[in-house]
């Protein structure tokens, strides 16, 4: 029942692949520039935080008034506002003083560099998990490809191998081997086939496509994962404290709330009203026209509370930013440690041969075939070569991921 099962599945899979698109990493990450929803609405909220630097530029309103005689005792008229009549008018600005308006244009502004810096923060994290997809698809196909070499040449010695069984010429537990190692080569490439899925499902969101993509590296793509341009730690570290832009936010945060303790103490400041009215016969003279000044009095609220509250906020931040730092030099060291085991490991086989084991692969299936060597020595061969060239993808994966990581952590193109 589990030979159909598996049959159906491979040849679902087959569709699957022959379906996808070839796209290289370029091609790739301009799409996901153009399309990717996140950075879309992240962009319409940087637009928003630049019109609130546009609105805090701007002047209040000024207060337009009027009073209009509603009943006239005197001849018993109503709405005499005639030339008669009585009527005023006024007209008031408010003038922010203590220098209010300046701290609030700098806030709106620290607010925009806020949202530039999220915009920044999230490309690059959703790059990086971009990459990781991409990565992970084309060694997955690799080693599915791999697979497939042996699964078809296994197939044909099973199928072999049943009828001589069934004939009595071979042993059954013969036949039993090379159907189980068979069955494991399949199931590895069910499994590589589900993290497939995964991974692309991964990219039909960041790339706003529902269409399935195929990986494509140029073959000398290791070749700048391989560069003897020395990388050293401390560089890293001052380079990820310039280039973060998260790290940079807490900067941003800092100066927020320290203009905000500014502003707070210009709200001590009383603000004027400045304006003018016309009365047309309620005042001491007749059309009497007055310049008019109002303010509050600061006897009980001095904004005490407000001021105290925003002076925390800002000590906060100072400490926070100093907590951030710590992460951030913890963060870039570990990568850094990650990325020289992964390159060093990967260093100790790249320089074997692949072609040759691959003849030699052929070779040992060919004379199998002719009986040559036993199925003992045939079948721990294909389990040494099968985790071989796992360990040679895993190795080469950990490497690319590695220095794909510590790229992201100080936000800057290590590998070129």
């Amino acid at each position: 029942m589990l030979r159909p099962i598996l049959i159906a599945n491979l040849l679902f899979i087959s569709i699957l692949v022959n379906a996808q698109t070839a796209v290289t990493l370029d091609q790739c990450e301009q799409k996901f520039i153009q399309k990717n929803l996140n950075l879309l609405a992240a962009q319409y909220n940087l637009d928003a935080t630049k019109a609130l630097v546009v609105q805090a530029k701007i002047w209040d309103n000024p207060y337009l008034s009027t009073e209009l005689n509603a009943s006239n005792p005197q001849n018993g008229k109503y709405f005499d506002i005639g030339n008669s009549g009585q009527k005023a008018a006024a007209i008031q600005q408010l003038i922010l003083l203590g220098g209010k308006r300046k701290n609030q244009i700098e806030i709106a502004k620290t607010n925009q560099a806020l949202a530039e810096l999220d915009l920044q923060d999230l490309l690059r994290n959703l790059k990086f998990a971009l990459r990781q997809s991409y990565y992970t698809l084309y060694f997955n196909n690799e080693k599915i490809e791999t697979i497939n070499i042996q699964i078809n040449n296994l197939d044909t010695l099973v199928k072999a191998y049943g009828v001589q069984s069934n004939k009595g010429n071979v042993p059954i537990k013969d036949y039993l081997r090379l159907q189980s190692l068979l069955l494991d080569l399949k199931n590895d490439k069910m499994e590589l086939v589900k993290d497939n899925i995964e991974q692309q499902s991964s990219l039909h969101v960041l790339l706003s496509d529902s269409n399935d993509i195929k990986p494509v590296l140029s073959k000398d793509y290791l070749s700048k994962f391989m560069h003897t341009n020395q990388i050293r730690l401390a560089d890293l570290e001052q380079m990820a404290l310039i280039e973060r832009p998260d790290f940079n936010k807490n900067i941003q945060t800092v100066r927020a709330t320290e203009l905000n303790v500014k502003l707070q103490k210009a709200n001590r400041v009383p603000d004027v009203t400045v304006g003018s009215s016309w009365d047309q016969h309620g005042g001491a003279f007749n059309n009497q026209v007055n310049l008019t000044l109002g303010l509050p009095l600061p006897l009980w609220n001095r904004n005490q509370g407000n001021i105290k509250y925003a002076s925390s906020m800002y000590e906060q931040s100072k400490v926070n930013q100093q907590s951030e730092s710590v992460q951030l030099q913890s963060e870039v060291i570990a990568n850094y440690k990650k990325w020289v085991e992964a390159k060093n490991n990967f260093a100790q086989i790249s320089l074997t041969n692949f072609d040759s084991y691959q003849t030699v692969y052929q070779s040992i299936v060919d004379n199998f075939k002719k009986g040559n060597i036993s199925i003992l020595e045939f079948t721990d061969f294909l389990e040494s070569y099968n985790q071989m060239r796992s360990h040679y993808n895993t190795l080469t994966k950990n490497m690319v991921l590695t220095a794909e990581a510590l790229n992201t952590v100080v936000n800057k193109e290590l590998f070129k």
